[in-house]
């Protein structure tokens, strides 16, 4: 596991925290939600306290995932399949 600078474990802004989980789905080809709780191990924060820090587009992707993996029951706008 990447150790992460004391300085980076600053007060960070939404922008710069979807940048950061942008990097790590890139990277390490994962799911977003699972670039969230890697990134939140890597800090030692609680998952729970980033809701925050996730910006509008982030939500709408790791929903946009979750309903495809049918980890949400009813996704609000249909989706053609590719």
């Amino acid at each position: 596991m990447v150790v992460t600078p004391i300085n980076e474990r600053r007060e960070m802004n939404s922008k710069e925290f979807s940048l950061k989980i942008e990097n790590i789905v890139k990277e390490k080809r994962c799911s977003y939600m699972d670039a969230v709780i890697l990134y939140c191990e890597e800090l030692e924060i609680d998952p729970g306290t980033v809701s925050n820090l996730i910006s509008k587009s982030l939500k709408e992707k790791i929903k946009l995932e979750a309903t495809n993996k049918r980890m949400l029951k009813y996704p609000k706008c249909g989706q053609l399949p590719v």
